[in-house]
């Protein structure tokens, strides 16, 4: 696959000695405006990689801070073409970082795959993570996504064995999103012992950086993670951050700054891991 923002910024921060810091917002939360204002001000706290979650009814994989979050972003009205707006708003004034979508297949579905890849292509998006989507349905979104040039990443869980394993990886681009738990986000903290095999089990099957994501919380786990990973993954710390700053689940001017001040944090986390 050709040169992609992802495989670039990964590159970078593999150059500079330290892991990525991936950090995740849920798409429109807690409103379009104020999530394109947190989404504008996540590159200059420090974040690498963004993911931005496409909210959705019925998530399965998520904890209860990031199930609020998309309930918050869909009560504010938010759909995909939306979400999709919200990347393109984004790109007018950040052509550098890279943009990953994550989220589940239902809403993509609804929209039509064929459409949602043009017009997330259009809107400046780089890769895509649909958690419900397994390999054997790559034919569905994933071959087509790779075609187009956008990075299709898949998760290697604690259970994805080495029989698994290459199957997991036959497709999957940009990078590998390794979950540290067994469970939902924000479920636990992850044995940063266990996790270094992990990486470098993966690692034996693929070239690609490993980032690693449930469970993450601050600086310190951050940097402990980090020492092994290529990247780290931090979702519902930042969502919960931003949550105790709303007052009947509207923003306040505490609601950004909460936000880019844990993201500073962890990013001095990820760039001390290798000190």
């Amino acid at each position: 696959m050709t040169e992609t923002r992802i495989s670039r910024r990964f590159a970078a921060v593999a150059a500079e000695g330290r892991p990525a810091l991936v950090t995740f917002v849920m798409g429109g939360d807690p409103d379009h405006e104020t999530g394109l204002a947190i989404l504008k001000a996540l590159p200059g706290a420090g974040a690498d990689v963004i993911e931005v979650g496409m909210p959705f009814s019925d998530p399965m994989a998520d904890g209860p801070a990031i199930q609020a979050a998309g309930k918050r972003a869909l009560d504010a009205g938010a759909t995909l073409a939306k979400t999709l707006a919200l990347v393109a708003d984004f790109r007018r004034t950040d052509a550098d970082t890279p943009i990953v979508l994550m989220g589940y297949y239902n809403p993509i579905y609804i929209y039509g795959p064929e459409r949602f890849l043009t017009d997330a292509q259009s809107a400046g998006v780089d890769g895509l993570i649909v958690v419900d989507l397994p390999p054997e349905a790559d034919d569905e979104l994933c071959i087509p996504a790779l075609a187009r040039g956008l990075n299709f990443i898949r998760l290697a869980t604690p259970t994805t064995d080495d029989r698994r394993l290459p199957t997991v990886l036959a497709n999957t681009s940009g990078f590998v999103y390794y979950v540290s738990i067994t469970g939902i986000t924000g479920a636990a903290k992850p044995d940063a012992t266990k996790v270094a095999e992990a990486v470098g089990r993966i690692k034996r099957h693929t070239a690609l950086p490993v980032a690693v994501g449930f469970g993450v919380r601050d600086a310190v786990s951050a940097r402990e993670i980090g020492r092994n990973a290529d990247g780290v993954v931090v979702g519902s710390a930042i969502v919960q951050a931003m949550a105790a700053t709303l007052v009947e689940g509207r923003p306040t001017a505490a609601t950004v700054p909460a936000v880019t001040a844990l993201v500073a944090d962890l990013a001095a986390g990820v760039r001390a891991a290798r000190g």
